[in-house]
C-alpha cells in the first residue's frame, strides 16, 4: 500500500479537519486567482469605457455605466476578494498545522506503544538509534509536509483547474496552446518522482544508522574513553555520516534537475499565450482586457509549478518517513497480552515447568526442562555462561515464548493469563536494571501511584540503602542522572531491590543482581533478602555461589539442562559440578 493511503487510514479519526483543511486550501486559492481577472477587467474598463464587459453585463442595470462608478465597484470588489484570500490563508494555516501537530503525536505515542508491545525477539536484530530515528526524525518529516506541503499540492492542483476555466471560456483555441506544457510538467514531475522515491528510502536508512551508531557511542562513552578510541569510533561516525551524505547527494542529483526542465516547459506555455495571444488581439479576435488576463493567468498557473519541484521533494522524503513508520506500526505483535485475570492477593506463587524448551534462531538454550518451585520458596539457579539460567525466567516474564511445553503459576498456564497482570505479581531485578532520570523516590517508586513517602523510605531501608540515600545533598529529592550515571554500581542495585521490595510481589527474581558490585553491597543485598524472601517465592539467578548458600534449593544448569539440585551441602556431597564450582571460587583444592 502506498505510504499516503497508509497515512490516510491512520489519520481517519480526523477526516473532518482533513476536509476543511483541504476546503480551505481550495477557498483560498479560489481568492488567489480572482486579482488576475480583475485586472483585465480593469484594463477592459480603462480601454473601452462605457461599453465595457462589466458595464454592459453586470452594472448596466443598476445604472452604473461611468467608468469611475465601474473602477469603485472594482476596487470594493478587489478589497473583499482580498479579505476573503487572507482570511482563508489564516483558516488553512491553522486547520493544516494544528492536524500536523495532533498527528504527529498520535503516531508519535501509538508507534511507541506498539514497539513496547513488541516480543523481545524482536529487538535482537534492531538498534536502539535506528528506532530512535524512526521515533523522532521520520514522524518529525511528516509533520513538515502536513504543515506546508500538503497545502501546495493542492493549491497546484486547484490553481491549474481553475486557470484553465478561465481560459477556455475566454479563448479555447489558446487554451490548448498554452495549457500544453501543463502534462509535461506533471509528467516531467511524476517522472522525477519515482526515481526519487528509492533514493529517499536509502536517505532515510543511512540516517537511521548514523543515530545509531551515535546512540552506541554516546552510551558506551566511558568505553570509549577508558580504552583510548575516541579517534577509532570518530571514523566509524565518520563513515555513517559520509554514507548519509553520499545517499542525500544521489537523491539530490535527481531532485536538482526538476526545476530546469519544469521551467523550459514553462518558457513554452508562456511564449505561446504572449505571442499567439497578441497576434489574436491585434486581429480583433480576442479583447485587450481579456489578452491581458490570460497573459498574468498564465504566470499564475505556470510559474508556481516550479515549486512543484520542491513540493515533489518534500513529498518524496515525507513518504519514506512516513513508510518507515507505518511499517513499524504494522510490525506484528507476536506475543498474546489478552486472557485471564489474575488478582495478585490470590497468588501463591506456586511455579512449575513443564518440559519447557527453547531456542534463540537454531541453538538450542534450554531443553525439556521439568521443574518445581513451591510456594514461599527461594530456589537458585547457578551454571556456567550460557547454560539457560536467565533464560528461564524471561520465559517466566514471557519476554520469549517456550517452542513446547508450558510454565504454570498456580496451576494456571501463564500464557492464558493476562500478560500485564502477570508482570504485576513478579519483582524484577536485573544485573542492569534500568533507572530513570528522575529523583531517588522517583526510581523506587517506579510505576505505582500514590505511594507515600514513609513506603518508600521503608522499601529503601530493607533493601539497606538509607546509608546512602541519607548522605545525598537532598536525599530521596536526589536526582541521580541519565540511567542513574551518578550512583555506583552498588547504589543503582539497592535502588532497584528496593523497587522490587515496595512493589511487594508473590514472586521475586534476582538476575545476576550481585555480580557487578562489591563484597560490602553483596552482604547487604544478601541481609535484605533473608528478610523480603520470607513467605516469598524468591528465585536468584547468580556466578557468585556464596549469593545462593542459603536457598532452599539450588539447581545447576549445563547446556540448557538441569544436572543437579539440592541444598548447598548436598550439592557439596555430591562431588559434580556444583562442588566443582565451589572449589573453583574459594580457592579449595
Amino acid at each position: 500500500m502506498h505510504p499516503l493511503k497508509k497515512l490516510l487510514r491512520y489519520a481517519s479519526t480526523y477526516k473532518t479537519d482533513l476536509r476543511l483543511a483541504t476546503l480551505y486550501s481550495i477557498l483560498n486559492k479560489f481568492f488567489d486567482v480572482l486579482p488576475e481577472v480583475l485586472i483585465g477587467v480593469a484594463v477592459d474598463i480603462v480601454v473601452n469605457g462605457e461599453k465595457s464587459f462589466l458595464a454592459k453585463r453586470v452594472l448596466g442595470s443598476f445604472g452604473m455605466t461611468e467608468t469611475w462608478h465601474q473602477l469603485v465597484f472594482l476596487g470594493v470588489v478587489n478589497a473583499f476578494i482580498w479579505m476573503g484570500e487572507s482570511w482563508f490563508e489564516y483558516l488553512l494555516s491553522l486547520k493544516w498545522r494544528k492536524l500536523a501537530q495532533n498527528l504527529q503525536h498520535d503516531l508519535r505515542l501509538d508507534t511507541y506503544d506498539h514497539v513496547q508491545k513488541l516480543e523481545m525477539a524482536y529487538f535482537e536484530n534492531q538498534r536502539t538509534g535506528n528506532l530512535m530515528s524512526v521515533l523522532n526524525e521520520d514522524i518529525n518529516q511528516m509533520e513538515r509536509f502536513l504543515n506546508g506541503g500538503a497545502n501546495q499540492i493542492i493549491q497546484v492542483i486547484c490553481s491549474s483547474v481553475m486557470v484553465s476555466a478561465v481560459f477556455f471560456v475566454l479563448q479555447p483555441s489558446l487554451a490548448i496552446i498554452s495549457l500544453l506544457p501543463v502534462p509535461v510538467i506533471l509528467f516531467g514531475a511524476f517522472w522525477f518522482q519515482k526515481r526519487l522515491a528509492p533514493r529517499y528510502a536509502e536517505v532515510r536508512e543511512a540516517a537511521g544508522d548514523v543515530s545509531a551508531r551515535l546512540n552506541n557511542n554516546l552510551l558506551g562513552l566511558a568505553t570509549i574513553k577508558a580504552f583510548a578510541t575516541e579517534d577509532f569510533e570518530k571514523k566509524h561516525i565518520a563513515e555513517a555520516s559520509n554514507t548519509y551524505r553520499q545517499a542525500n547527494a544521489r537523491a539530490i542529483a535527481v531532485s536538482a534537475a526538476i526545476t530546469p526542465v519544469i521551467r523550459m516547459a514553462i518558457l513554452a506555455g508562456f511564449t505561446a499565450t504572449l505571442v499567439y495571444g497578441g497576434w489574436l488581439t491585434l486581429h480583433d479576435e480576442l479583447a485587450v482586457g481579456a489578452y491581458s488576463v490570460l497573459v498574468y493567468l498564465t504566470q499564475r498557473l505556470l510559474w508556481p509549478m516550479t515549486g512543484l519541484a520542491e513540493v515533489a521533494d518534500m513529498y518524496q522524503r515525507s513518504m519514506s518517513a512516513i513508510d518507515r513508520a507505518m511499517n513499524l506500526l504494522d510490525t506484528p505483535i507476536n506475543i498474546h497480552y489478552e486472557g485471564a485475570h489474575l488478582p495478585q492477593a490470590t497468588v501463591r506463587g506456586d511455579l512449575r515447568f513443564e518440559q519447557v524448551s527453547f531456542a534463540y534462531g537454531e541453538q538450542t538454550t534450554l531443553a525439556h526442562i521439568n521443574l518445581h518451585i513451591p510456594a514461599g520458596k527461594t530456589v537458585a539457579f547457578v551454571g556456567s555462561t550460557g547454560s539457560g539460567k536467565s533464560t528461564l525466567v524471561k520465559l517466566l516474564l514471557r519476554f520469549y515464548t517456550p517452542q513446547s511445553g508450558h510454565i504454570l503459576l498456580d496451576g494456571q498456564a501463564t500464557d492464558m493469563l493476562k500478560l500485564q497482570d502477570l508482570r504485576r505479581v513478579i519483582g524484577y531485578v536485573a544485573q542492569d536494571s534500568f533507572l530513570t532520570d528522575g529523583t531517588i523516590a522517583d526510581n523506587i517508586a517506579y510505576g505505582l501511584e500514590n505511594i507515600s513517602e514513609q513506603a518508600i523510605a521503608d522499601a529503601a531501608r530493607a533493601a539497606e540503602a538509607m546509608e546512602f540515600i541519607q548522605k545525598l545533598p537532598l536525599g530521596f529529592a536526589t536526582r541521580i542522572g541519565e540511567r542513574g550515571q551518578k550512583l555506583s554500581g552498588g547504589q543503582r542495585q539497592r535502588l532497584a531491590l528496593a523497587r522490587a521490595i515496595l512493589k511487594n510481589p508473590p514472586i521475586l527474581i534476582l538476575d545476576e543482581a550481585t555480580s557487578a558490585i562489591d563484597n560490602e553491597t553483596e552482604a547487604a543485598i544478601q541481609r535484605s533478602l533473608e528478610v523480603v524472601s520470607r513467605n516469598r517465592t524468591t528465585i536468584v539467578i547468580a556466578h557468585r555461589l556464596s549469593t545462593v548458600r542459603q536457598a532452599d534449593c539450588i539447581h545447576v544448569l549445563e547446556s540448557g539442562s538441569i544436572v543437579e539440585s539440592g541444598t548447598h551441602e548436598q550439592l557439596l556431597q555430591l562431588h559434580g559440578a556444583y562442588a566443582a564450582l565451589w572449589r573453583l571460587q574459594t580457592g579449595e583444592k
